[in-house]
């Protein structure tokens, strides 16, 4: 039976739904109203009034923050609307710095875009504004007032969906900005370097840094010798931008890609995942049957980290002692070139390909340098990825797949899941679990760990003994679990926690995608394991070579850290 449970849009008619606003009804109708200050994952702001309708009798509203009602008769595109969106976008680009060819959002921003859209040519209004000092302290992301437009997503991110409360706004009127506490530089704010601010942020005033320019530097100096490592989550963050579709694995023609721009090795970070599930469960086991502090929390996410020390420093020895992958995987390959260095190079460097921003920071850490210097050189993001095969004129569905190169060229399915949530802890139960049969993993897949949901929880049994697990993404997800745990309302034996909501798939150096094609990507990751001959890490060939070669008497060094000694 037809629902009378309806309004009109536009001369449609629409059915309302479980919509929360007239922006997601009229959505229905196929027209998408322009937006600055609404995010789908954020609360209702209301602020930008771009998304101005009108009703049948004049009236003006806010279609974000207005509720849809039975029998509303709703008008989004007339003239009086039109002219109000312009002056609107005239006003935000008088007090906007307007170098869009340089600015690093060129191309993706929403400001520009609607520019576009609504033919503005010229700006009537003075920018009172003036010049606004940049602020580019963090090594992970650059900060713009200048190119603010005060629309609050990145605000609402940093303390809704992160509770790091890095940022907020500041003053009143015309005097009113975004900024840290006291005007801190980010670098010495709360700021964990996650990133999210700046993936929801619609104009150039937060961006992730830009390091490729001395990537480039070495990739031209011939003495140079440059290895990369890929971690898994890029091979399916990297179609959106470059012709291939959402999820699908890119890793051989980002193999292929590199190796054209110059990189003499190409490697995938999934080999330094084998390690720290190898590790990771040595660990937990240890503190299992030994009386070692529980829960173990994960330690592979630097923003996860930091937001630990700077938020929840009590809990730091809860927090396991094994290196990332990425900073493994980097010093294996640094120690492995100090003594195989080819003839005619002078210098290693070794870049890492992260989805994330916050791995800029963890390079930088002092723990993973030593009298070499640093484990990792530089880091570059999936986007920065595509900006250098973009100056490159590579065509990047039309390269020929390539692998990654020898002697690290092997790695597990296990290990490929670990830009996904859930990822790690599957890898490290098919590494705890006896029975290594395909029952078994299939078994394992399904107790719980597995799902886009922010909050997981599961019970495994382990010998005589019930393993109590959660997985936890998002920030603010987490920092609820911690309270929990330490008021003693929740137990739990491990504990995963990624600092993006959906895992690194959904990092801030990714191409920015909706909630919904986050399961495209992590499927993505999951048939790439599907397909792997290894599935376990232990069974990683690769592994027992480096455990008796490389690693012998260095396992501390190389792949440990301690993080509650500063």
């Amino acid at each position: 039976m037809k629902s009378d449970n309806t309004m009109i849009v536009d001369g449609v008619v629409v059915e309302i739904g479980n919509e929360r606003n007239l922006l997601e009804v009229i959505s229905k109708a196929g027209i998408i109203l322009p937006v600055f200050c609404y995010h789908s994952d954020l609360s209702i702001y209301g602020a930008c009034r771009m998304c101005m309708v009108e009703d049948e009798k004049g009236r003006l509203m806010a279609a974000c923050s207005t509720l849809p009602k039975k029998g509303m008769n709703i008008r989004t595109n007339t003239g009086r609307i039109r002219r109000y969106r312009k002056n609107i976008l005239e006003l935000l680009l008088s007090e906007h710095c307007r170098d869009c060819t340089t600015c690093g959002n060129s191309g993706k921003c929403k400001l520009q875009d609607l520019a576009l859209q609504f033919g503005i040519g010229d700006v009537r209004f003075p920018n009172n504004r003036g010049n606004v000092e940049r602020d580019e302290s963090s090594p992970s992301i650059i900060r713009d007032p200048g190119k603010c437009i005060l629309c609050g997503d990145c605000v609402r991110e940093c303390n809704e969906i992160q509770h790091v409360g890095a940022i907020d706004f500041a003053f009143r009127g015309s005097d009113a900005t975004i900024s840290t506490a006291f005007n801190q530089p980010l670098s010495e704010s709360l700021c964990v370097g996650c990133g999210q601010c700046a993936a929801a942020c619609p104009t150039g005033a937060l961006i992730v840094r830009d390091d490729t320019y001395k990537v480039w530097d070495m990739l031209d100096d011939p003495s140079v010798f440059v290895t990369c490592e890929i971690a898994p989550a890029v091979r399916v963050g990297i179609g959106k931008e470059m012709g291939v579709e959402t999820g699908e694995n890119s890793m051989s023609r980002i193999v292929a890609a590199l190796h054209r721009m110059g990189f003499d090795q190409v490697y995938d970070t999934s080999t330094g995942a084998d390690l720290t599930v190898i590790e990771e469960a040595n660990e937990f086991v240890n503190r299992l049957n030994n009386g070692g502090t529980l829960p173990l929390f994960t330690s592979c996410c630097p923003a996860w980290v930091q937001f630990v020390e700077k938020k929840h420093p009590d809990m730091l020895e809860h927090v396991s002692t094994c290196r990332s992958p990425m900073s493994m995987f980097s010093a294996v390959i640094k120690a492995y070139y100090r003594e195989h260095l080819p003839a005619g190079k002078k210098k290693h460097y070794h870049v890492a390909l992260m989805p994330c921003t916050a791995k800029k920071f963890e390079a930088k850490r002092g723990e993973f340098r030593n009298y070499y210097g640093p484990a990792t050189d530089d880091v570059i993001t999936t986007q920065e990825l595509i900006h250098m095969i973009h100056e490159s004129g590579i065509v990047f569905d039309e390269l020929e797949p390539e692998s990654v190169d020898l002697p690290f060229g092997t790695m597990s399915g296990a290990a490929i899941i670990f830009g996904v949530t859930g990822g790690v802890t599957e890898a490290v139960l098919r590494k705890v679990s006896e029975d290594n049969s395909r029952t078994t993993l299939q078994q394992i897949a399904y107790t719980g760990v597995r799902g886009m949901e922010e909050v997981k929880e599961a019970v495994v049994p382990y010998g005589d003994r019930q393993l109590r697990i959660a997985v936890v993404s998002g920030l603010a997800n987490a920092d609820r679990l911690l309270e929990k745990i330490k008021a003693g309302e929740a137990e739990y034996d491990l504990v995963e926690v990624m600092a993006c909501p959906g895992g690194c798939i959904s990092g801030a150096g990714q191409p920015y995608i909706s909630h919904r094609h986050r399961e495209k990507r992590g499927e993505g990751l999951y048939r790439s394991d599907r397909v792997s001959t290894i599935k376990r890490s232990q069974d990683n060939p690769l592994m027992p070579q480096l455990y008796n070669g490389l690693l012998m008497g260095r396992v501390h060094e190389l792949l440990h850290v301690d993080y509650t000694k500063k």
